[in-house]
């Protein structure tokens, strides 16, 4: 549990790059697009679920990055924060097919392999990803 509570409190290591928004609609990942991937839960890294994910920078052959959740968290937001999660509004986008608005998970940085990654699902505006990173530099250290 200790282990746990302080990995969530230490910041990550710095990327070998920095967030720099750089999409393209090429079919090769890049900073500022959100993909699919499996992302495992917290609460058992065995199990997890396919999601749509926030793509921030490339670190090596890996890839840091933020989940999405189409759940309004907003209903719930100091219990989500009492227990370590905190979440953004990013509005709606291609990656969900329903075009409900999505929210990101700030304090949860995932690491990626590039071959995990399987699509393209659209790219956030520029805003929209600056404030996004402005975000989670505030749970991790980002270059």
């Amino acid at each position: 549990m200790l282990r746990r509570l302080l990995s969530r409190l230490a910041p990550s290591r710095v990327p070998a790059s920095s967030p720099d928004y750089a999409p393209e609609a090429d079919g090769e990942p890049d900073a500022g697009e959100v993909v699919w991937a499996w992302v495992p839960y917290e609460d058992d890294p065995a199990r997890g679920k396919d999601r749509p994910v926030l793509l921030l920078a490339r670190d090596g052959q890996t890839w840091l990055g933020l989940m999405l959740s189409s759940q309004d968290h907003d209903l719930d937001a100091a219990d989500e924060a009492r227990h370590g999660r905190h979440w953004m509004d990013v509005g709606a986008g291609r990656w969900d097919r329903e075009g409900r608005p999505s929210e990101v998970r700030l304090d949860r940085l995932l690491h990626l392999d590039e071959a995990s990654i399987r699509r393209e699902g659209a790219a956030l505006d520029r805003d929209v990803f600056d404030a996004v990173v402005a975000g989670a530099r505030a749970f991790h250290q980002l270059g």
